[in-house]
């Protein structure tokens, strides 16, 4: 199956856990500008995360309201895709199941205008579970969807359905629960870890969540400034 080779990109603490306090302490703040700086050298069409990573840094934060927007017909009976004709070649992927998402453009507008996030166009990946009301004001919006599965997202028929828009490469910079979805479809070509020197609480949440035996090899080591940077290519079976 054709699908866009995909580069976990994280911060992580020595632990391995990607979500938590731990990445506002000072002690991790080089980490993160590491990450970032590697974000806008890697070449991509975009990046992917999840419903939760998206609302916490580019939804507008507010309670959707649809009550404006009429439910749309569907002549065959199945939900079908939205893509416009002309895309931008640059995309902020949204796994959001439900359609919760709440956007006011159909661009993401970084309030530092960092060139690996910002004027990204918004494409919503998306489940039956979708009311067709969100489907309505998506397309008010002009942002694309797609369907990939019933009550949960079948990463690779999403993935195919990408590919198939012209999307070659994405960093997939979500939290555990994406991640290891991810991980689980063996869909992960390539891990870009920065590993900041600070172990994380017992609650927060690790790399991967739910993950499955799977095998990769070192290809590049780098110490920057007391943070490890580590690159990993998923191992070919020979």
């Amino acid at each position: 199956m054709q699908r866009p080779y995909i580069i976990c990109h994280m911060v992580t603490s020595l632990d391995g856990k990607v979500t938590g306090d731990f990445l506002s302490a000072p002690e991790c703040e080089s980490a993160c500008e590491i990450y970032y700086d590697i974000n806008r050298r890697i070449k991509s069409n975009g990046f992917i995360c999840g419903r939760v990573t998206m609302a916490g840094s580019f939804d507008a934060g507010e309670p959707l309201d649809l009550s404006e927007y009429d439910c749309k017909y569907f002549p065959s009976g199945q939900k079908e895709d939205f893509i416009p004709e002309k895309m931008s070649g640059f995309y902020a992927v949204a796994f959001d199941p439900k359609g919760r998402l709440n956007w006011k453009t159909n661009k993401i507008i970084d309030p530092d205008g960092d060139p690996g996030y910002d004027n990204a166009q918004i494409i919503e990946v998306l489940t039956n579970q979708a009311d067709d009301r969100y489907l309505s004001y998506l397309i008010a919006l002009g942002i694309p969807y797609i369907f990939a599965g019933d009550k949960e997202i079948d990463v690779n028929l999403a993935l195919s359905k990408l590919k198939n828009i012209g999307i070659d490469t994405l960093l997939l910079e979500g939290g555990s629960i994406i991640n290891g979805s991810f991980q689980r479809a063996d869909a992960i070509d390539e891990l870009s870890l920065v590993v900041a020197p600070i172990v994380a609480d017992k609650n927060d949440k690790p790399l991967f969540m739910d993950s499955i035996r799977s095998d990769f090899e070192l290809v590049k080591t780098e110490n920057i400034n007391g943070n490890l940077v580590l690159n990993y290519r998923r191992k070919k079976i020979e």
